[in-house]
């Protein structure tokens, strides 16, 4: 029988639903549990009493519960969504100027037969905001730019996605410096902040090396041969944002200032990142406002300037949206009362095997936690109350546990369904991304249980 073309090309929102489903079966199939939760006076952070896991009464989610899960995912997600909207919306006014096709044009043009240095370059600036500053949703501004690059230079839309956002999560994996993941950790395992910096580190380069070797080398087959390319055949949608206009080319003062003002806020916004702690509303409003001041210096009428403004916004609905269906699956979980169950069932094995296996164990562990709570922070706010005197008990550094749990947070983002509202701001389907994409996220998983099990051989530390 012939596979149908749903079933074959599954649409990203089906593929969402389907996980709401199987979540909604969870909570009439898995004991409830909790733990106790208290508010931690160091890290400001809700963290969960690792003693405290009990059996409660079970609270199954109903089928039109389950439908109320998702308007409710969509308001715990709202922050997030306006977030893909505006910024969207303001590098459609900066974009309509000319300044960004033009200032890509002219490297490019600059760069004719020197990809593989441009692109490396590329990568590692991602990588380092990614490992140091934590950047993840910042980077989707940048997603079609990197994408029409990549189609100017010859690639595919794939290779503009990676330079950009897959950089950013191989260096979010092997964070160095990065505040979400390692410093709520850290604080959360009584660890001075940021201590054992030299191995991760090391465990930046090599992540990095993986994943640079990887992206280098689907970009040179998918040039040498475009059927190699995991778009081949693939009917995407029409989108101006992907391709640079080079009836713009251009780069004159107007356009020169835009970028100077458009380059002086990505600066601002890493120091306000770093300095004041900005995530989204911060950042929404500074890329708003950047958009305004480029309209202006442009000489565009209000009309105008809105009028891209709606253009662009209007480009990312179906990104935008998919994150409130993506939150659902956490809400059913939690109203459901198996998200807690979930956690304590894959943790409880770690304490019958010895210190290198059980280190391994946490990072997979991890690893399969990430897929049900996304957020890094979060993440680390739930689990490593659980993961710290743990560690303690079987013999593994608190630092190591730290690093089992960055692995497990970053390398798996790349891959889980969570992440497809990325992939929209590059046209890229999701069935044929994880087809791809599975490769490189094992062999950062294989690297990532080396460096845990050497971290544990080595009693890396303090503590």
């Amino acid at each position: 029988m012939a596979v149908p073309d749903w079933l074959k090309n599954p649409h990203g929102y089906f593929i969402i639903f389907v996980l709401i489903l199987i979540a909604t079966l969870a909570t009439w199939t898995l004991p409830a549990g909790e733990f106790d939760r208290f508010k931690d006076p160091n890290s400001g952070k809700t963290i969960v009493d690792p003693e405290s896991f009990h059996y409660v009464d079970p609270n199954p989610v109903d089928p039109f519960e389950m439908l109320q899960a998702i308007p409710t995912g969509f308001k715990q997600a709202a922050g997030i969504i306006a977030f893909v909207f505006i910024i969207a919306g303001a590098i459609q006014i900066i974009r309509s100027t000319g300044a960004l096709d033009a200032g890509i044009i002219a490297m490019v043009n600059k760069m004719q037969g020197k990809d593989t240095p441009l692109l490396l370059a590329i990568m590692f600036v991602f990588a380092l905001l990614g490992s140091v500053f934590g950047f993840a949703e910042e980077t989707i501004p940048l997603i079609p730019l990197g994408v029409a690059m990549a189609l100017a230079l010859g690639y595919d839309r794939v290779v503009g996605f990676h330079i950009v956002r897959t950089a950013a999560w191989i260096g979010f994996a092997g964070a160095m410096l990065n505040p979400f993941t390692i410093g709520v950790a850290q604080s959360i395992a009584e660890l001075p902040l940021y201590s054992g910096l030299w191995y991760r580190i090391i465990c930046f380069l090599v992540f990095f090396t993986i994943g640079a070797v990887f992206i280098l080398k689907y970009a040179r087959d998918v040039r040498k041969d475009p059927k190699k390319s995991i778009l081949y055949g693939y009917k995407g949608e029409e989108r101006a944002e992907f391709n640079l206009n080079y009836e713009q080319q251009e780069l004159t003062p107007t356009r020169k200032l835009v970028l100077l003002v458009l380059f002086g806020g990505i600066l601002l916004q890493i120091y306000g990142v770093i300095e004041y702690g900005w995530y989204t509303t911060e950042i929404s409003a500074l890329f708003l406002g950047l958009g305004i001041i480029a309209g202006l210096i442009a000489k565009m009428n209000p009309s105008e300037l809105f009028g891209e403004f709606v253009k662009g916004a209007k480009g990312v609905t179906y990104g935008a949206l998919i994150i409130g269906f993506a939150r659902a699956i956490v809400v059913i979980l939690s109203e459901g009362r198996v998200l807690d169950t979930i956690i304590h069932g894959l943790a409880t094995p770690l304490g019958s095997v010895g210190s290198v296996s059980a280190a391994v164990l946490m990072f997979l562990i991890q690893s399969a936690i990430n897929f049900f709570i996304g957020s890094g922070s979060g993440q680390a706010a739930a689990t490593m109350p659980i993961m710290t005197p743990l560690s303690d008990l079987i013999g593994v550094t608190r630092q190591t546990a730290v690093l089992a749990f960055q692995f497990g947070d970053g390398i798996t983002n790349m891959f889980y369904p969570a992440m497809i509202y990325y992939l929209v701001f590059a046209d890229i389907p999701y069935d044929r991304w994880v087809r791809h994409i599975w490769k490189l996220v094992v062999y950062l998983t294989i690297a990532g249980a080396i460096l845990v099990a050497i971290a544990a051989a080595i009693n890396y530390g303090p503590y």
